[in-house]
């Protein structure tokens, strides 16, 4: 039982908790991204570019390989997909993960400036003990005869 009781406290600390929420929203925030690259920014692009679609770029290195059969109508050779290399998918991801990380920057950019300026304003200077502030009356009012 010490195991799970082990797990339990380790589970259900504040960091692990904010790290399973920040993966979740994370995770989330990766979806809305993509689908803006894949159906804001991309289609913009190409047709710029001349009525091109990203995601349908692709090098063929070998072509398509049909069924064959035998006159008794046996498959003597299975059927091949074409083999490519898929570089508009590739184009796609690495401007999603572009976005994320600008994303993610700002976002922490702008928490080190907020941390910043709590940090900047200074606090009030602690209030002299009683003792000091009577003294000092007594010291003005000596000064003052």
């Amino acid at each position: 039982m010490g195991v799970i009781k082990e797990f339990k406290e380790f589970a259900m600390r504040g960091n692990v908790l904010d790290m399973a929420v920040g993966i979740i929203i994370g995770g989330a925030f990766g979806t809305i991204v993509q689908s803006m690259v894949k159906d804001v920014i991309m289609p913009p692009i190409g047709l710029a570019l001349g009525k091109v679609d990203f995601s349908e770029l692709k090098l063929q290195l070998q072509d398509a390989v049909p069924e064959v059969k035998n006159a008794a109508g046996e498959i003597t050779q299975k059927a091949a997909e074409a083999v490519t290399l898929n570089y508009g998918n590739f184009i796609n991801n690495v401007i999603t993960f572009l976005i994320v990380a600008f994303s993610v920057f700002m976002l922490i950019k702008a928490m080190n400036s907020m941390k910043k300026k709590e940090e900047a304003a200074p606090a009030p200077p602690p209030a002299p003990p009683a003792e000091q502030v009577l003294l000092t009356e007594i010291r003005d009012l000596l000064a003052k005869k």
